[in-house]
């Protein structure tokens, strides 16, 4: 059986613009990311300098809108580009991901002069961002959030602790939901904070065991002071801003892990149709080939539900339920197929000198972040059946 290198994934894109985009994101994932991302991954580095040059290359913005500094791209580009990331890094791809939903509050909910004043800086700036949503006791349950946002003439007064926080640290701006009212959803308001206000600090980053190049620590907000012309939308619209983020967010950490469990495939093709056992290539033996071609099916499969997902947005029809669907099945289906490409690659799969193994701890994230997957079948049990407790 002759040896086989896995091929890039066969897109269908719209125009030849996307096309070209494609093929730019391709050969810096291939130049500058993919080489140095084990390395990396393993000491602990971020590496700043390639989302200095995504920005550069207009792959920051890439759903937003051109006269911002954005690329007008539609959701079905933006994320194919997530995932061609995510497949030569998590850590650049989920960074990517993570900036888009940053900007997101300001971009849709922004007034003209806050989306003039702030976007392109944001957009094709050389900034990178980071959203404060989360708290040590308030995740799945976000309305429940505590940090502080009062009110002082023309000022906010921001105090708590968000956790949680993908670039915490290290991020140019926040985008922060704080509350300004009542307990519950409705008091809850947003507000865009810079990196360096006075007052803003992060604790160490978690020890994490996956995506040890993307720095994840609480952000401590001590008396930050922003005016009002910082915030976002009215007072308590705050979380109704961050649930139409996290439906979008969502579509972009299901590409992420699609962009995973594909190059965890390719590893483990490449590696079966090499490795020959009892005179062979072991891909020749049907057991494997059976799991690599329900890893194929699986992975084709959640690209389509995402991709299915983001025209349902682009069209600008309701999209909740399928991307709530398309990260539960993306994100299940990284975990599977990073799992079973270690098993493919025996004893090598299980050490560092291969990078099935860091796929798998990497995956294991994506179930977790951005809504858990227990979360995603609440969403769509109540798309479904109604709310519970009716």
């Amino acid at each position: 059986m002759p040896e086989r290198a896995p091929q890039p994934v066969d897109r269908q894109l719209p125009t030849d613009e996307a096309r070209d985009l494609i093929s730019l994101v391709r050969d810096i994932a291939q130049r500058e990311i993919a080489p140095k991302a084990a390395e990396e991954e393993d000491a602990g580095l971020f590496p700043r300098e390639v989302f200095t040059l995504l920005s550069e290359s207009g792959l920051l913005g890439l759903p937003y809108d051109v006269e911002y500094g954005g690329g007008d791209q539609p959701y079905e580009v933006y994320l194919q580009v997530l995932e061609e990331l995510a497949a030569a890094r998590l850590t650049v791809g989920l960074g990517a991901s993570v900036h888009t939903l940053a900007s997101y509050s300001l971009a849709a909910y922004g007034t003209k002069k806050q989306q003039v004043e702030h976007l392109p800086a944001m957009l094709g700036g050389g900034l990178l961002g980071a959203y404060c949503l989360s708290e040590p006791a308030s995740g799945s349950d976000a309305a429940s959030l505590r940090t502080k946002a009062v009110r002082d003439g023309d000022d906010w007064v921001i105090t708590g602790t968000k956790a949680w926080i993908t670039h915490g640290g290290i991020a140019d701006f926040y985008t922060v939901l704080a509350r300004t009212g009542e307990d519950g959803p409705r008091g809850i308001t947003a507000f865009l904070v810079p990196g360096d206000a006075q007052g803003l600090s992060a604790a160490a980053p978690e020890k994490k065991m996956g995506m040890k190049g993307s720095p994840t620590a609480q952000v401590r907000f001590d008396g930050v002071r922003v005016g009002d012309e910082r915030r976002i939308g009215d007072e308590g619209q705050g979380f109704a801003i961050a649930l139409s983020a996290l439906d979008s967010g969502r579509l972009g950490i299901a590409a992420c892990a699609i962009g995973v469990a594909q190059a965890a495939l390719d590893e483990a093709v490449t590696y079966a149709t090499e490795r020959r056992q009892f005179g062979k290539p072991i891909a020749d033996f049907q057991g494997l080939r059976f799991m690599i071609a329900d890893m194929a099916t699986q992975i084709e499969a959640g690209r389509a539900l995402y991709l299915a997902a983001a025209r349902l947005r682009d069209a600008g029809r309701p999209f909740s339920k399928l991307a709530a669907m398309a990260k539960l099945h993306c994100t299940d289906t990284a975990m599977k197929v990073t799992t079973d490409a270690v098993q493919i690659l025996g004893g090598y799969g299980y050490t560092a000198d291969f990078p099935a193994e860091r796929y798998m701890r990497e995956a294991k994230v994506l179930q977790i972040v951005e809504g858990t997957n227990q979360i995603q079948r609440m969403v769509i049990a109540r798309h479904l059946a109604g709310p519970e407790g009716r």
